[in-house]
């Protein structure tokens, strides 16, 4: 197979730390940087391929959520006595509350 010749850049102590690591590792400084590259593409490509469906249903909501119209902002009174519970349930996760259940000063500001 006919070998192609890539060319990179790197500070001189890069250097020498890659060429240390290759010849404790007992191989040629191209054979090792092949080794690494094709090492982190095998890794990257297994990781695409384990979150393609996540991703996959990630796309099809947002593609979803597009289509849908938009509501209204509510003003708090709109909201119904369970969902304004819902948003002190939320807010409590994000912002911390005391020991009394009330969110903390420096976060209710």
């Amino acid at each position: 197979m006919a070998k192609t010749r890539i060319s990179i850049s790197l500070d001189q102590q890069q250097a020498d730390r890659i060429r240390r690591h290759a010849e404790r590792a007992g191989l040629d400084l191209s054979a090792y940087l092949v080794h690494a590259a094709t090492r982190q593409m095998a890794e990257s490509d297994a990781i695409e391929e384990q979150f393609a469906g996540v991703d996959a249903l990630i796309a099809q909501a947002e593609s979803e959520a597009g289509a849908l119209a938009e509501e209204p902002e509510r003003s708090p009174e709109e909201l119904t006595e369970q969902q304004r519970r819902d948003v002190e349930a939320a807010l409590a996760l994000v912002h911390g509350t005391d020991r009394q259940g009330a969110r903390t000063r420096r976060h209710a500001e």
